[in-house]
């Protein structure tokens, strides 16, 4: 699978993970190049949500057409697939995921690490 990215900063940290580590801790950074890993290996993104890695998830409210990745207990990788609708049919033909950032969006907050 492919890679594009919501803004410009977006870009710059998920590119330089030496960046990516310094501004939210080498742990979180582990975690979510090993779920890059995997979304990479994927050939489409519907063989990526059968994986079942990170309980990929589809978000609602202002995140709605978006999916949460865990990456630890509060904290969620946010991509959109770049398909037409979320319909399976459609995720087998997406090759391509528009990364929107990390964040904590539990509690009734919203708390982005990265956006």
């Amino acid at each position: 699978m492919l890679f594009e990215y919501e803004n410009d900063s977006v870009k710059e940290i998920f590119t330089n993970f030496e960046l990516m580590k310094k501004k939210i801790g080498y742990e979180k950074t582990k975690t979510i190049k090993k779920r890059l890993d995997q979304l990479k290996a994927s050939p489409n993104y519907s063989i990526y949500l059968m994986t079942g890695l990170g309980k990929p998830h589809p978000l609602t409210g202002n995140l709605k057409g978006y999916y949460g990745i865990s990456i630890t207990g509060n904290v969620r990788l946010v991509i959109k697939p770049d398909s037409i609708n979320l319909e399976p049919e459609e995720l087998k033909k997406c090759e391509t995921v528009i990364i929107k950032g990390v964040v904590d969006y539990h509690g009734g907050k919203i708390n982005w690490f990265i956006s």
